[in-house]
């Protein structure tokens, strides 16, 4: 499965921190039935065996709904679960030894924070960017927002699918518009509200309007 603009529309990315009233797999489905069109599953503290239980329950869910599942950082993970995609950071992995291990068809997508992260990203084989953080955000208090100006630099350079991330949410994100961005990735807009099902919904409503200005 490769990745195409529609598949950046609505990124889900999870976090166990808001489980609660819901498990994870419940918050996901809960997504997946209301329009998220990627799913990244973000693990920083399980270890390795958790993980890929996890994960394998993940791809089969994804699989029922015809959606993406993309692992963060780990790439035996995301070999082991047969997931569709995997998504690394500057200090990880390059995405050319990435694609060594994962073969052709596997998606990767690769952080990026300027434009020459972005363009060496793509020489090195980057099927989508995710650019941030356009907003302040609580997930990652160690990184710069991102000028409009650079998300819209990076966006007019790259031709691949490109996705923003960081803080965004149903209220700002028709800020973005006119930025060239292919679609939004969202945590705790999805994750932290009491009902990740209508929260997946509006901001899909809205990401579409964003996308179309």
């Amino acid at each position: 499965m490769k990745c195409d603009k529609n598949t950046m529309l609505l990124y889900a990315v999870t976090d166990r921190a808001w489980v609660g009233k819901m498990s994870l797999y419940e918050q996901v489905e809960a997504t997946l039935q209301n329009g998220a069109t990627c799913i990244q599953i973000r693990e920083k503290e399980l270890g390795d065996e958790t993980f890929l239980e996890e994960a394998k329950e993940m791809a089969a869910l994804c699989k029922r709904y015809h959606v993406p599942l993309i692992i963060n950082d780990n790439v035996e993970i995301a070999i082991a679960c047969h997931a569709d995609g995997i998504h690394v950071g500057q200090e990880d992995m390059k995405a050319s030894d990435v694609r060594k291990r994962v073969g052709e068809d596997m998606i990767i997508g690769v952080s990026a924070h300027t434009v020459e992260e972005a363009l060496e990203a793509v020489e090195n084989g980057a099927d989508y960017l995710g650019l941030g953080a356009v907003f302040t955000t609580s997930t990652k208090a160690d990184v710069d927002v991102m000028p409009f100006e650079t998300l819209k630099e990076i966006c007019a350079a790259v031709n691949v699918p490109t996705v923003a991330i960081g803080g965004i949410s149903k209220e700002n994100v028709m800020k973005l518009s006119g930025s060239g961005v292919d679609g939004v990735a969202v945590i705790s807009a999805i994750f932290g509200a009491e009902n990740p099902g209508k929260a997946t919904a509006e901001l899909l409503e809205e990401t579409k309007r964003m996308v179309c200005l």
